[in-house]
């Protein structure tokens, strides 16, 4: 486990930081969905955006836009296999890199989140090919309970202006 490294309104250390940051890859290149999803605080939002990276995703139609609620529902779906997109299960590997640490930023429960960016690319292998995929990610880390979650997670995916194959993993 990632243990939190910072007090009060001070960001996460950079090794902490790129730790999880490698952490969360490797739980969802690996499908383990229970210790994933564990990585989630309570008010977390899970997003990628399509056709710009900062569009209203309120207003604008997204990959994905999740809550903490849809987010659990998105796992207890891929862990029924039963779903028809992730049956078999992608093949993933992901290479995440120029992790930095960017500030904090206050959230709504005035708890203080480490606000991260870094770079992945990643190969998804199924039956109609190869695909890879490439963004920014842009985390919003939280110490809880002397663990560091995530309070938010948005992935810009390079080619999001573009028509996408079904993203049915977990990106």
């Amino acid at each position: 486990m990632t243990t939190a490294h910072a007090t009060g309104g001070e960001a996460l250390d950079l090794d902490t930081v790129t730790r999880f940051v490698y952490r969360e890859a490797r739980l969802a290149d690996t499908h383990d969905y229970d210790a994933w999803e564990a990585l989630w605080t309570d008010d977390a939002v899970y997003w990628v955006p399509a056709g710009a990276d900062d569009i209203d995703p309120d207003t604008h139609v997204s990959v994905m836009y999740d809550n903490r609620r849809r987010i659990a529902t998105r796992i207890q779906q891929l862990k029924t296999g039963k779903r028809h997109a992730q049956t078999p299960k992608s093949r993933l590997a992901r290479v995440v890199g120029n992790v930095e640490v960017l500030g904090t930023e206050t959230a709504d429960s005035e708890a203080v989140d480490t606000v991260v960016t870094a770079t992945f690319v990643g190969i998804e292998s199924r039956e109609r090919g190869t695909v890879t995929w490439a963004g920014r990610i842009t985390y919003r880390l939280r110490p809880v309970d002397g663990e560091v979650r995530m309070a938010y997670k948005k992935v810009a995916l390079v080619d999001n202006d573009r028509p996408l194959p079904s993203v049915a993993f977990l990106i």
